[in-house]
């Protein structure tokens, strides 16, 4: 598991830059042709760790029902996030990955329940969620990328 931390540690630092390089105008910016904007996919990558991850374990999500909602899978940014929720999730996406880290070493994940992702994903365990956001976080890391040529 230590290597599916440390790419998880590394996302983490990569979407940490899109949040130093970029304005709170562009971070907030969808493009045209695009549904949502950078703030947006970065939120999203915080949630869906804690649902995939927590949630399925039979564990309290370590972000509020009001977050959740805003970047849960099907929403849609209105381009209106404020620099205090930047704010937080500059310091979720560093706490969490620590806080899971602990709470493995701990012995947290005792349970699962098995889940079979959108894209047809069969997650088993706390292992394959783990992988399985890794691999998410990667695609929209290329979402990213992609947006930033045009804000």
């Amino acid at each position: 598991m230590e290597a599916t931390f440390k790419i998880l540690v590394t996302n983490r630092n990569l979407y940490l830059r899109f949040l130093d390089d970029y304005s709170l105008e562009q971070l907030n910016t969808i493009p045209t042709g695009f549904s949502n904007n950078l703030i947006w996919n970065i939120g999203h990558i915080v949630v869906a760790q804690q649902g995939l991850v927590y949630r399925l374990s039979g564990l309290p999500m370590n972000v509020s029902a009001e977050m959740t909602e805003k970047y849960k899978n099907g929403s849609r940014p209105d381009g209106k996030t404020t620099q205090e929720e930047v704010d937080e999730i500059r310091a979720l996406l560093t706490f969490l990955p620590e806080q899971t880290k602990v709470d493995y070493e701990a012995g947290k994940f005792q349970h699962f329940n098995e889940y079979q992702t959108q894209t047809g994903f069969h997650l088993g365990s706390f292992k394959d969620a783990m992988e399985f956001n890794n691999y998410h976080e990667g695609l929209h890391l290329g979402f990213m990328m992609q947006i930033r040529k045009f804000i």
